[in-house]
């Protein structure tokens, strides 16, 4: 502990306790990691009541902002406020250098994967990755073949979640590859963050985030179709009902660009255009917050009233780019994310640098042996699930909830993988007057336009329950600002 405030800080540590999990603020004997010092003096100095008064202000703060997000399913209301902790999460620079490398190298690999796969699927053929695996994926879309998509960009906008292992080390979960959602939450948590403890950052030397937006609009742009040096991008919300529509709302408001929902664009001799007071507006790119289903009901689902009839022939036609790609969620299926570091060996002739999860595949009957034989240690997903839906953890499960998942894996198959439980880390958050361990995650925002741009930070969840591993807003999670430092 630091010789000037020994007794002070203690007394944060009330509740503290240590267990196996990496804790990203204390050593295994209790020691205070260096780059935490100053932020656990800086809370040890504040009176009792100040850091409800400021974690207060800042409730207020996502209140007056209209920071909310949906829960389906409750009876108590839908609309809740995003569930926040004050105490930001640090990292160093030597950390996110290797975050930044093997997030680089990983969007690098599944974007030449899909290329191929939608091509001359020549992984296919040397048998790297099991044909039917990739045919029998529901996200897999047969349209898509042959398809030029503009510099070959299949994957604009990533959010990849991330894990830190008792060792230390950080791992991929999985790859959010079609309508990846929270970097409104990344970039207002840093604003909230900045009010609440001018000082404190600034001694930091915190790595900035709040360019994304920008850098966002010129990814889009420069996706654009050939001869549109002055593209018109409007981003495609499947309206004020969906879960982050929020986020659909903050981020066409920072990058300037037009909210549509599909009703507003109609499409004429495979040109897409919106309508505008002034009549129709030739559209250049859509970044798109809608999935594949839903967005040409021409081509997929026909009873879809969220997407633009004709979409899907006028990317054909060359005339408009559509980010993410169509059939990009192939890359995010569960099943696929086992065979992650081997695409990266086939593409790059490189090892992983951020390794994956141990994952059992269903479809191997020896793995899904031992999987029905270990249910109660495992944690089982379904492959095309996401926000912790459709989901298996062993460990808090009861008997019941085992043989009925036990009865889908062998009904199907393919729908599942399993993985270890894993005690990822903890990092200190604000429970009363005092600091408790939480488990995170972290799901930083790779961007992939004429170039690969990762914003330094990006969304720490936060299982806000104690004892909890589930860190999705929509099961009782949270977030915190992530300060990567320089």
């Amino acid at each position: 502990m630091s010789a000037g405030h020994p007794i002070e800080i203690e007394s944060l540590f009330g509740e503290y306790l240590l267990d196996h999990a990496f804790d990203e603020m204390r050593a295994a004997n209790g020691d205070l990691r260096a780059h935490y010092r100053a932020l656990a003096e800086t809370l040890a100095r504040l009176p009792e009541d100040e850091l409800q008064r400021r974690k207060q202000s800042a409730d207020l703060a996502f209140l007056t902002q209209g920071i909310t997000f949906t829960v389906y399913g409750r009876d108590e209301g839908t609309e809740r406020i995003f569930p926040y902790d004050l105490v930001p999460r640090l990292i160093t620079a030597v950390e996110w250098d290797r975050i930044e490398r093997g997030l680089t190298q990983r969007i690098t690999a599944l974007n030449l994967f899909l290329r191929d796969v939608y091509s001359e699927a020549k992984i296919l053929n040397d048998r790297v990755v099991p044909r039917e695996l990739v045919y029998s994926c529901k996200h897999y879309r047969r349209q898509m073949r042959g398809l030029q998509v503009p510099r070959n960009v299949y994957i604009a906008v990533v959010g990849t979640d991330l894990l830190r292992l008792n060792t230390g080390e950080f791992v991929v979960l999985e790859d959010n590859l079609r309508v990846p959602s929270g970097v409104s939450y990344m970039l207002t948590n840093r604003r909230v963050m900045k009010r609440t403890f001018p000082r404190l950052f600034h001694s930091y030397g915190v790595r900035p985030i709040e360019h994304y937006p920008q850098l966002l609009l010129s990814t889009l742009r420069s996706l654009a179709p050939e001869g549109r040096p002055e593209p018109n991008i409007v981003l495609l919300t499947p309206g004020v009902f969906n879960s982050a529509y929020f986020e659909h709302t903050y981020l066409a408001r920072q990058m300037g660009t037009d909210l549509v929902e599909g009703r507003d664009l109609v499409t004429h001799d495979n040109t897409v255009y919106t309508r505008t007071t002034n009549g129709l507006k030739r559209v250049d790119v859509i970044y798109r917050r809608v999935d594949d289903d839903f967005s040409d009901p021409l081509v997929f689902r026909s009873d879809s009233t969220l997407g633009c009839a004709g979409l899907f022939n006028a990317c054909r036609a060359g005339n408009i780019t559509v980010a993410n790609a169509f059939g990009t969620g192939l890359a995010d299926d569960k099943a696929l994310y086992a065979y992650v570091p081997r695409i990266i060996k086939y593409y790059l002739g490189e090892e992983a640098i951020l390794p994956n999860v141990e994952t059992y595949l269903m479809t191997d009957e020896k793995e899904r042996k031992h999987v029905l034989a270990n249910l109660d240690k495992l944690v089982v997903k379904a492959v095309g699930e996401s926000g912790g839906y459709g989901m298996l953890i062993g460990p808090h499960s009861t008997a019941r909830q085992r043989q009925e998942f036990a009865a889908q894996i062998e009904a199907n198959p393919r729908n599942y993988i399993a993985q270890p439980t894993l005690d990822f880390s903890r990092a200190p958050c604000l429970i009363g007057n005092g600091l408790e361990p939480r488990h995170v995650d972290l799901r930083p925002y790779i961007l992939f336009g004429d170039k690969i741009n990762i914003v330094p930070g990006g969304l720490t969840r936060v299982a806000l329950e104690k004892g909890s591993l589930v860190v999705n807003s929509s099961q009782g999670g949270g977030s915190k600002d992530t300060w990567v430092l320089e």
